[in-house]
């Protein structure tokens, strides 16, 4: 059955799905409402490709079998990858969410890309400003599908080191210009420049060639403390490109979300770049993380490993603890049992907070979300600005994965990589303890001078182990308080 839903209620739709997506935005803003904030998105999303279909056949696809097929093959894209996605989404790790979600942007970007360069080859661009707009979307596009794919091989660890070429920046340069370059050349030849030695569709594969190159240049000299701001940025590239592509289809709904998701993402990237006390530009454009400057010699003291038990007891005993969760939380999937020990601590009647540092982990957000998984209260759980003065009157501060963002070189030595980023103050607590696997430096390759503090002890262990051991330690003295 052909479906005549009309121009009018085709917009009609758009416009809702678009609202959908800027609700659902809104309601993710807190792990409190974020579950029916991505349900309304995801319904918005469903909203827009349904109508996209229905207006296929609205077209006279049934009639024509190119259209025919077009739509067949596009039902069975969107079976693919929704069965592929919602099979990913089930049972991807905690700590693999980072790559997830750089892949999943990648892909985003790769869209608007292919459906500007459905326009470029097809030579649907009526005017010169919708031209510039397309190649503009292709761009952006281009280079956040292959920089997200090198971040979340980064992320994954098939690219451990960035890697760097002598003469990288002025390398990057020629790219981009060449890019540019060939895409004046594209307006110009579709504009109607008499030249017969320039062809379209070899200058439309070379656009995108090198836009693709440009974006695997941008990436990979990127060190890996910075792939929470990498992704960011990736993620408000991606939304301009879709953005602009809406403009070039003039579909409303993907005009409205491209902007809001590209508007959403530039502000998350400038609030986590001042985290780290350092400018975009900075972090795209200069080296950072590759040596490092400060050998543990260089520090006064020495590192003291205690035992688990002798921390929980410590922490039993305590009027106050803060719990800085970082990425070695999320490896060993120890939330659950970090939860569960803070209810003993609770229930003992110690106070417990959780701090967050806005890049810790390897993805925007990756600490809130870990803490919501195992249930923890959202009262319980404060961002660096409200806590950071709090570390002082704690009793107790436990740093469990956590590195970079506890390090107080960042405070005291010019010479450090990340001296100037603002960071947790843990060390000002009355006693550290640090949960960490081994005696390795942290994501950025820099020494932590708090392991050497007279008032932090480490302790050594996978953190699930760890916060066993420390259950089990606190759960004993209640035994023996009862014998």
């Amino acid at each position: 059955m052909i479906v005549n839903l009309g121009h009018l209620a085709i917009g009609t739709v758009d416009l809702l799905a678009a609202f959908l997506f800027m609700f659902g935005l809104k309601r993710m803003s807190s792990p409190l409402t974020a579950p029916s904030g991505i349900l309304a998105a995801g319904i918005g999303m469903l909203a827009a490709i349904l109508v996209s279909f229905l207006y296929g056949l609205d077209a006279g696809a049934v009639a024509q079998p190119f259209l025919r097929m077009n739509l067949a093959l596009a039902a069975g894209a969107l079976l693919l990858g929704g069965g592929f996605a919602w099979w990913g989404g089930k049972t991807v790790a905690m700590t693999a969410m980072p790559q997830m979600v750089a892949l999943y942007n990648g892909m985003g970007g790769g869209a608007a890309a292919a459906i500007a360069a459905v326009e470029l080859f097809g030579n649907k661009a009526q005017t010169t400003t919708g031209l510039v707009v397309t190649l503009l979307g292709a761009l952006i596009g281009a280079i956040s599908f292959s920089g997200s794919l090198i971040a979340w091989a980064k992320l994954d660890d098939l690219l451990a080191k960035p890697m760097r070429v002598r003469g990288q920046q002025a390398l990057n340069a020629v790219v981009l210009l060449l890019t540019l370059g060939v895409g004046g050349a594209i307006i110009a030849t579709i504009g109607g420049w008499p030249n017969p030695y320039l062809a379209l569709e070899p200058l439309i594969i070379l656009f995108f060639g090198c836009a693709l190159v440009f974006g695997v240049l941008l990436t990979l000299p990127i060190g890996g403390a910075d792939m929470p701001v990498v992704i960011s940025i990736y993620n408000a590239a991606t939304g301009l490109a879709v953005g602009l592509q809406g403009f070039v289809l003039q579909n409303p709904a993907m005009m409205i979300a491209g902007m809001v998701v590209g508007a959403a993402g530039l502000l998350l990237t400038l609030l986590m770049a001042k985290a780290m006390n350092r400018s975009v530009s900075n972090i795209l454009f200069t080296n950072f993380g590759p040596a490092v400057t400060q050998a543990p010699g260089d520090i006064k003291g020495s590192l003291r490993p205690t035992e688990a038990a002798d921390a929980g007891i410590a922490m039993r005993y305590a009027s106050s603890v803060i719990i800085v969760p970082g990425y070695g939380l999320a490896v060993a999937q120890a939330q659950q049992k970090l939860y569960e020990f803070v209810k003993l601590l609770q229930g003992a009647g110690v106070g417990v907070k959780f701090a967050i540092h806005p890049v810790a982990g390897r993805m925007p957000g990756q600490m809130d979300v870990l803490l919501a998984e195992a249930g923890v209260p959202y009262d319980m759980i404060f961002q660096l600005e409200d806590i950071n003065d709090a570390f002082k009157d704690t009793d107790v501060a436990l740093v469990i994965g956590a590195n970079d963002v506890v390090n107080p070189a960042a405070r005291t030595d010019k010479s450090s990589p990340i001296f100037g980023m603002p960071i947790l103050n843990a060390d000002q607590a009355r006693q550290v303890y640090v949960v960490k696997r081994g005696q390795g430096k942290g994501y950025a390759g820099i020494v932590n001078a708090l392991f050497y503090e007279d008032n932090c002890n480490m302790v050594y262990g996978d953190a699930a182990a760890v916060l066993t051991k420390m259950i089990e330690a606190v759960r004993g003295l209640g035994s023996k308080a009862v014998a």
